[in-house]
């Protein structure tokens, strides 16, 4: 929302002026609007990010659904799911301690730090949101305090509260520290995200150049490339191999998503090995822009919604 010296950047002006209900999700991120009940809140949200009128009573978008299923869909393993932390236990369980990312600690505070006793290179994450990491890559060329600002802010945000997400609500915030790991690329960490409907994975999107220009590209669970986009420039000329546990991938999202209306389980491949990155229940908070719309119906028809009356 602002620019480096903390005010709108004229791109941004632009834009809230042509829709002020664009306004409603960051100033919701600032607690601005917890008194709207949830309903009537995403049926605003959503008018303004899509530019369309939200149909909750009869959901027929993947983007529809997922408000509906923010709403109506509430089961408490929801939140140990989403818990960075937490769901750990899970993952362990299902599927088996060897497809997580080695955990250096936990931390209940940012105070609880011994930045001396981090690695060289590390990854830190709050527990109970969505992009709450810092990367460290070189921790002598770190800004601890820089670190500490950031840190200290997310540990009080509720990311409920800005696209009402109900797994997220009552997430303890903590910190964990893990280990850093790059792919073959030797530069990022591409994210393999399977998009699975009641057990069964239909579609994988891999983000890549997430630090240089985002892009995402779209393939079936075959390995086909989709022409179609999801929010990011898609490039069909990047080519991106299949992964060579794939199999094992779907294998492990068909574990960890079962009997769950969507799931999106992320993965990442290093070295021929596999690992568990997160558990999403409410894609881009339901937001994002499908290029053709025909996706958008068509990944929605997926979703089997438990009870229509809610």
């Amino acid at each position: 929302m602002k620019d480096g010296e903390g005010t709108l950047s004229i791109k941004s002006k632009v834009k809230y002026i042509k829709n002020p209900l664009r306004l409603i999700l960051p100033l919701a991120d600032r607690r601005l609007f917890n008194w709207v009940p949830d309903k009537t809140f995403l049926k605003l949200v959503y008018l303004g990010q899509t530019g369309k009128k939200l149909n909750i009573d009869n959901p027929q978008t993947f983007n529809e659904k997922l408000q509906w299923i923010k709403l109506y869909d509430r089961k408490t393993r929801y939140n140990t799911y989403a818990d960075k932390y937490a769901v750990r236990k899970y993952v362990e369980e299902t599927i088996g301690a060897k497809y997580l990312i080695p955990l250096y600690y936990v931390y209940d505070s940012v105070e609880d730090i011994d930045w001396e006793k981090l690695p060289d290179k590390f990854v830190l994450k709050c527990t109970h949101g969505s992009g709450s990491n810092i990367i460290c890559e070189d921790k002598n060329s770190l800004d601890i305090e820089e670190c500490k600002i950031k840190l200290n802010y997310w540990m009080k945000k509720n990311w409920y509260w800005f696209g009402r997400e109900w797994s997220y609500k009552d997430i303890k915030p903590r910190i964990i520290c893990e280990k850093y790991m790059v792919d073959e690329s030797e530069t990022e960490l591409k994210d393999y995200k399977i998009f699975c409907f009641n057990g069964e994975p239909k579609l994988i999107q891999v983000d890549f150049n997430r630090h240089i220009e985002h892009k995402r590209n779209l393939f079936t669970t075959n390995w086909q490339y989709i022409d179609a986009k999801i929010k990011y420039p898609t490039q069909s000329s990047f080519n991106i191999s299949k992964p060579n546990r794939l199999d094992d991938m779907l294998k492990c999202a068909r574990a960890l998503s079962s009997n769950i209306p969507h799931l999106r389980v992320d993965f990442y491949s290093i070295n021929d090995q596999v690992y568990f990155g997160e558990m999403t229940f409410y894609h881009g908070s339901g937001f994002e822009k499908f290029e053709p719309e025909s996706l958008a119906l068509k990944m929605g028809s997926w979703i089997e919604l438990p009870n229509q009356e809610g």
